[in-house]
């Protein structure tokens, strides 16, 4: 009598993750090294040990180490306007001053937050640098919040483009005061913040 055959075991999963999975891992990896000792002590090494893949693992995603530093510089500042986009889109459609107050809010408590990773993807960008587009797409955010005030009547600005680049400048300087010093309540010092913001936009005359 011929023995009963073994049962099938089960169809095991793929064992490689999804692209988007293992970006995010490197990328994580990475973010995590460079917080604890710096960009220029971590190495690629380091990094493909943290994710326990190949090194060929990391060049199939990224062709150095400056480029993985790139690719954590442009998600951080997704991250960063989603946040601030978030904060102003749960205020009603037309409280252009609520909006604006959330913008400022939302820029201090998520500098504050992040301003370590801001720190390592941006060591060397300046925030007077008009060719930093990442600095351009958040001031764009500013000037959209601004601009909708001045057309709905509630601000009459001499030149909205200037208030929008001392309101962009003045809300990261200020948040540095935070970073120094954290016995300042934060959401306090916001308040005052986006307070001073609101002073710099002339109210229309009705």
């Amino acid at each position: 009598m011929k023995s009963p055959l073994p049962e099938s075991s089960p169809a095991k999963g793929p064992r490689t993750k999804p692209a988007e999975v293992r970006l995010d891992e490197l990328m994580n990896a990475a973010q995590a090294l460079f917080l604890a000792n710096g960009v220029e002590a971590t190495t690629i090494n380091d990094i493909v040990a943290r994710c326990q893949v190949a090194k060929g693992t990391f060049y199939h995603y990224f062709a150095s180490k400056t480029e993985i530093l790139e690719a954590l510089a442009r998600r951080y500042t997704e991250q960063f306007m989603q946040r601030l986009e978030d904060a102003v889109n749960a205020c009603a459609p037309q409280d252009w001053s609520a909006r604006l107050r959330a913008w400022v809010h939302a820029n201090v408590i998520t500098y504050l937050d992040t301003y370590a990773t801001h720190d390592i993807v941006y060591a060397n960008h300046h925030h007077h640098n008009r060719l930093n587009a990442d600095r351009n797409a958040i001031l764009e955010q500013l000037q959209g919040i601004i601009a909708g005030g001045v057309t709905d009547g509630v601000w009459q600005p001499a030149d909205a483009r200037v208030v929008a680049l001392l309101i962009y400048s003045g809300v990261h300087g200020a948040t540095d005061e935070l970073i120094c010093d954290r016995q300042i309540d934060p959401r306090g010092f916001a308040d005052a913040v986006a307070d001073a913001c609101l002073n710099m936009l002339a109210p229309a005359t009705r």
